[in-house]
């Protein structure tokens, strides 16, 4: 087994900035004291193989020297007279891949560096990080950075909602203006992207045979912490950074918070909810998540549009609802179709709530993300009809006689879903609203 300190010192010298065989070959000839024969050929493979990879862990670049058979040869023929002359500690330089090298994200090349960046000492932006998961292993609710609330659905799954304490919150909000926000999304996602809308998201589905509707089960906590670090260091940020500003997006749940689950919610549920969020992942209420699920979901993308045009057929999602619509010959092999889509969710590391999947032809209510779609968007005569009740009784019996789960700000409550209605469709949303004037709020 080679030396390890070689091999670290190995991985850092090619880790040092240098893209060229000349300049790694410098580096490492620098860090072993003598320019080996060996060191070019062992450079020139490995820039072969990490040309146009995301920017490689140290791990796996010490795993490449070791398996590589020139350097097994080297080092059984000179493993007495290979040493490290020169520790290579210097700040590495941001190593973008191809496709991020023109996104204006702030080059970031040390913890101390990060530190500055976000305005507090390195101790603390560990505490923040938490790589070594010291809030998941705690039962003391106030040393952990998130609030947390179990919600459990009519079917008895459990909804997790986990919303980080203003300090991380306010980290989370700089890394997403400043970093995130400079990845463009995919022209296929709709959800939480600006410019964009659910009304956009519904547009090329209006009027299609046939629209068939799939939903990805668990969308957040299935996309692991080590995911989002790769988005980091696809950016060029060292590994180093690349983890921190990972864990800092991330969240692994302690065990404890599973004892809120109410009553009546399915214990093997509550179990698989505990098992798939006890690891770090996405955490649904980040103000980072959103974005960074359509990033981690935009080679999926990629592909069921790809999927789609060979159907001819549209694509949308909107987060975790995917919608596709086309016309006879996508209406014909629709239920086949849906196959292939669960097969490219399940290759790209999600899955689908089969339950909620929906093929709705014409001479049904095509429904998409609680609006319809049929000849035009329009809202759910239903969730209409209901929301005019409430208003009539508001102004009829009072205000109060309505809040039947005593909302906090329920005038803002209403005044929200008239907006949303508003936007959907401007001359139901003006009847509501003359009826929501009426009400006495005093």
């Amino acid at each position: 087994m080679p030396n390890p300190s070689v091999l670290t010192a190995l991985a850092r010298s090619f880790l040092a900035g240098e893209t060229t065989i000349e300049g790694i070959v410098r580096r490492a000839g620098t860090t072993l004291g003598r320019n080996w024969r060996w060191l070019r050929p062992l450079a020139r493979r490995y820039v072969e193989a990490v040309a146009g990879e995301t920017r490689l862990r140290q791990r796996d670049i010490i795993q490449f020297i070791v398996s590589d058979p020139g350097f097994q040869r080297a080092w059984s023929k000179y493993s007495d007279d290979l040493h490290v002359a020169r520790w290579i500690n210097d700040p590495q330089p941001m190593q973008p891949v191809a496709a991020a090298a023109e996104w204006d994200v702030p080059p970031i090349e040390s913890i101390g560096a990060l530190a500055d960046w976000f305005n507090v000492a390195p101790d603390a932006l560990l505490w923040f990080a938490d790589l070594k998961g010291h809030a998941y292993k705690t039962k003391v609710p106030r040393l952990g950075h998130y609030h947390y609330r179990v919600l459990t659905k009519k079917s008895g799954a459990i909804r997790l909602i986990e919303v980080p304490k203003p300090r991380l919150k306010e980290l989370q909000r700089q890394i997403l203006a400043h970093i995130i926000d400079k990845i463009p999304p995919h022209s296929s996602a709709h959800g939480f992207v600006k410019s964009r809308s659910v009304k956009t998201f519904l547009l090329p589905h209006v009027g299609q045979r046939a629209v068939l509707k799939m939903d990805l089960q668990n969308f957040f906590p299935s996309i692991p912490g080590a995911r989002i670090q790769t988005i980091f260091r696809m950016l060029g940020y060292p590994e180093s950074v690349a983890d921190l500003l990972g864990g800092i997006c991330t969240n692994a749940v302690p065990r404890h918070v599973w004892n809120a689950a109410s009553s009546d919610a399915d214990r093997p549920h509550v179990q698989e909810a505990c098992l798939l969020h006890t690891r770090p992942h996405l955490p649904q209420g980040a103000p980072t998540s959103p974005a960074l699920a359509n990033i981690c979901a935009y080679r999926m993308d990629c592909r069921l549009t790809g999927l789609a045009r060979s159907a001819g057929a549209e694509y949308t999602r909107y987060a975790d609802d995917l919608a596709f619509s086309g016309g006879e010959a996508f209406e014909r092999g629709v239920e086949r179709f849906s196959a292939h889509v669960a097969a490219v969710l399940l290759e790209e590391g999600f899955s689908v709530n089969h339950r909620k999947t929906r093929i709705m032809r014409q001479g049904v209510r095509q429904r998409l993300a609680g609006l319809v779609a049929n000849e035009r968007i329009n809202v759910m005569r239903t969730d209409f009809d209901q929301l005019k009740a409430t208003l009539h009784n508001c102004v009829r019996l009072g205000a109060q006689s309505q809040n039947r789960t005593a909302h906090p700000r329920f005038r803002a409550h209403l005044d929200g879903r008239i907006g949303w209605v508003e936007s959907v469709n401007p001359a139901k949303g003006q009847r509501l609203r003359m009826i929501f004037d009426k009400i006495d709020w005093k």
